[in-house]
């Protein structure tokens, strides 16, 4: 039970004490059930509010009633005729009823009629929609308002809501719509915000349905506070965290270096111009040069410059200029204005002709130059000349094509095409500007568009004799290309004959102690050396040259052997083999060896050569060479007669048997054949 339903039941209980008298002394006559009559308020039209009960031939009546007009006997029910409610009128209604009968004194109802409160009312705002203002920047949980709702009902407690679309706000709590801040507010960023607030009569968070609602619109203004300093127009915002700032790179112009401009001088992105970065306060701006100069001013109110005399020095002049706010100084910026320092000549640039003509195909692509003629293979070039340069070649000087979108001119005066025109005649004019000071001339052009494949392109050639003649060289690269493979090919398979052939050479050389050809009285023979499976390659003029060669030198030393009579002289037979069709340049794989080797090897190159018996050089005797079979030497065979040959058919010495060499002893074998040769 509230507060309102305790106050009641109390005030019911004295008022029942100070009536309970009057109340009795018409018992006897009429009566009803309750003096204290519980009514609720919203009642309809005619509602019975008590019965009365009384004798036979008992006549009721009311002759009081506070307020006057409420109420009506129909028969022994009072009724309500009219809609009572407890907010206009909510002490009890008092009714006084007597009752007579023929006979009896007369009986009096004092009636109490308390009405009963319900919760019929919902509650409300004092307005529809609310403006506060609410400064930017403020810290987190500020209080900015305080806005709450009425309820006629009496002691009905009020619960709110707050919807801010971004969060912006909030309130301290549902029973207290004391309202927050919950994020930082820019007034750039966002100027004003559209919030509702929600009241009712049931706890927000409560599953009891809501019987009664209201609802108001809350605007704020963000409000705009002085925290940045001026900025240059035009610039660039750049938001570092919290903060936004506006870069501006500067202002730049040009002077002459001889005589006064008058008026303010133009600037490049100029006017100088800054605004306050708080545009919400939007406060005066003025201007200054950081340090005085002699030559310029500034003016505080426009930020125009102006000459005060002639420019006396090279450029280029830097100034800094710093922009204030003017009621509050200690927001400034600073920036620089570069003046170019032009200067003055006697001559301006000029074309070299006063007009000029050129060609160029209607099917000829962006960027293709503008020829001299129709038929000709040079291009335009449009050329100018400066009197204030010696050679009249000024490098400061640019051509551009004035009005005009289709062509334009290089650094070195060439006509290109800038898009794709129709066929056509086109006059345009053309003007050579110094870049130092602005001086110009112009001259005319005209450029004839001729129908496709009227002019020739690329030097004189149409497109598709170019491609025929690209086709054409594609075609000799490759067939060069496959003759190269060939003859690499070739020269790969003939390696291994001049290998030979090499071999055979070195071979001779050892033989002879040089180039002075092989030993006198001494003959080698190698049948393993010749029996390889290459036979047919000693037709090669290589081969039998070193052959001829080789029994030159023997038959020489046969000669000498008969005219001095000193030793007899065996028949001996030498046979080299070489593999070999042509004579190559390839280089050699691996290292010549002497063909002669103690030892047997496996490896390509080598070939071994074997004595039965050690021989001294000193004596003109007959070799025999043993040929390479790979199958150990019988040395019981060294006791066979000297004139018997054989088993491979060569000759022994008839003076003592063949000497070997010993597979058994290297250093010895070694040394013999070191001393042999």
């Amino acid at each position: 039970m509230d507060l309102r339903h305790k106050s009641f039941a109390l005030f019911f209980g004295l008022l029942m004490v100070l009536t309970l008298s009057k109340f009795s002394e018409g018992q006897s006559l009429c009566s009803v059930n309750d003096q204290f009559i519980l009514f609720k308020e919203n009642n309809t039209l005619n509602a019975v509010v008590t019965t009365l009960t009384t004798e036979a031939d008992v006549s009721v009546s009311i002759t009081n009633e506070k307020p006057p007009g409420l109420f009506e006997l129909n028969g022994l029910d009072l009724i309500a005729i009219t809609v009572l409610d407890y907010e206009t009128f909510n002490t009890p209604y008092e009714v006084d009823i007597e009752c007579t009968k023929d006979g009896s004194s007369p009986a009096k109802l004092n009636l109490r009629i308390i009405l009963e409160n319900i919760n019929d009312n919902p509650p409300v705002f004092d307005e529809s929609e609310y403006a506060i203002n609410v400064a930017e920047l403020l810290k987190v949980d500020t209080s900015v308002a305080r806005i709450t709702a009425t309820d006629a009902d009496e002691g009905d407690q009020l619960y709110y809501r707050l919807d801010a679309p971004e969060g912006e706000f909030d309130l301290e709590a549902s029973f207290n719509p004391n309202i927050l801040v919950k994020k930082r507010l820019d007034y750039e960023k966002v100027k004003q915000i559209t919030m509702t607030l929600f009241v009712q009569d049931t706890p927000i968070s409560s599953t009891e349905t809501v019987s009664h609602t209201s609802s108001t619109t809350i605007k704020v203004n963000i409000v705009d506070v002085d925290n940045r300093p001026p900025w240059f127009q035009p610039c660039t915002t750049i938001e570092n965290d919290n903060s936004i700032m506006c870069i501006n790179t500067g202002y730049t112009g040009t002077v002459n270096s001889t005589g006064l401009a008058t008026g303010p001088l133009p600037l490049e992105p100029g006017p100088i111009l800054a605004i306050d970065g708080d545009a919400g306060i939007n406060e005066a701006i003025g201007y200054k040069f950081l340090a005085d100069n002699p030559t310029f001013e500034i003016n505080s109110d426009t930020g125009s410059i102006t000459m005060v005399k002639p420019v006396n020095q090279e450029g280029p002049i830097v100034l800094s200029v710093m922009a204030y706010q003017k009621q509050n100084t200690d927001q400034y910026a600073t920036n620089t204005v570069t003046f170019t320092v032009r200067m003055t000549t006697n001559h301006p640039p000029k074309f070299l002709d006063p007009s000029y003509e050129g060609f160029i195909s209607e099917d000829a692509g962006v960027n293709s130059l503008v020829m001299e003629s129709k038929t000709s293979n040079k291009p335009l070039r449009v050329q100018a000349t400066d009197d204030d340069f010696v050679n009249g070649v000024n490098p400061n000087i640019a051509f551009e094509v004035i009005d005009g979108s289709d062509f334009y001119i290089t650094l070195e005066g060439f006509i290109l095409l800038a898009k794709e025109i129709p066929f056509g005649t086109l006059n345009l004019q053309m003007r050579v500007v110094d870049k130092t000071n602005g001086e110009s001339d112009t001259a005319s052009l005209t450029i004839e568009v001729t129908p496709g494949d009227q002019q020739l392109r690329f030097g004189g050639y149409k497109a598709e004799d170019m491609a025929a003649l690209g086709g054409s060289l594609a075609v000799v690269i490759i067939l060069c290309l496959v003759g190269i493979g060939l003859l690499a090919y070739r020269v790969k398979s003939h390696n291994s004959n001049w290998k030979k052939i090499s071999e055979v050479s070195v071979f001779r050389s050892n033989l002879g102690g040089g180039s002075g050809g092989p030993k006198e009285g001494v003959q080698y023979v190698n049948e393993s050396f010749r029996h390889d499976d290459d036979t047919e390659s000693v037709k090669s003029g290589l081969a039998a040259d070193l052959e001829k060669k080789l029994e030159s030198g023997v038959r020489s030393a046969e000669e000498q052997k008969i005219s001095t009579a000193s030793v007899p002289q065996k028949t001996s037979n030498i046979r080299a083999a070489s593999d070999s069709s042509s004579l190559a340049s390839a280089d050699i794989e691996k290292e010549v060896k002497p063909i002669l080797t103690k030892e047997r090897r496996a490896e390509d190159g080598y070939k071994a050569v074997w004595f039965k018996q050690d021989i001294d050089p000193n004596t003109k005797e007959d070799v025999v060479i043993i040929p390479d079979t790979g199958e150990p030497v019988d040395h019981d065979d060294d006791d066979d007669d000297d004139d018997d040959e054989d088993d491979e058919g060569n000759l022994k010495t008839d003076k003592e048997p063949a000497r070997r060499y010993s597979k058994d002893s290297d250093s010895e074998n070694e040394e013999r054949l070191t001393s042999d040769l």
